[in-house]
């Protein structure tokens, strides 16, 4: 059966890419364009794992992040930021704020699926 990967992206060209990427290797990817679209598609859709941006619209991936460890039905889904802050310190905030992992924008097409499969296996 697909896993099905919820990701939460503003950019238009990063989200087509993740998609893609995804979609080549048998994911199911639904989008959701700011932070309050994300948090309300993954209640209702409870995905196997969330591609969350840090830099959006109205609410930053950190609330998104911090929101969505509140939901009792989504505290085991794995987020993971993906983000072109890379700063010292960046990934420790994405983590404190709830996130499982951290991936480094811009991502790299041939091992991007590979580093997002690895917090599917558990």
């Amino acid at each position: 059966m697909k896993k099905t990967i919820l990701l939460i992206e503003d950019n238009e060209q990063n989200s087509y890419l993740t998609t893609f990427l995804l979609e080549t290797h048998g994911f199911n990817v639904v989008a959701a364009q700011d932070g309050v679209i994300g948090i309300d598609t993954a209640k209702k859709l409870i995905p196997d794992l969330i591609l969350l941006d840090i830099q959006l619209p109205m609410m930053d991936g950190y609330a998104v992040a911090k929101a969505l460890r509140e939901v009792d039905s989504l505290k085991p889904i794995p987020i993971i930021a993906v983000t072109s802050y890379a700063m010292v310190g960046d990934r420790e905030k994405c983590l404190a704020a709830g996130c499982t992992g951290y991936i480094e924008k811009p991502i790299n097409p041939e091992s991007f699926v590979a580093e997002i499969s690895t917090y599917l296996r558990s």
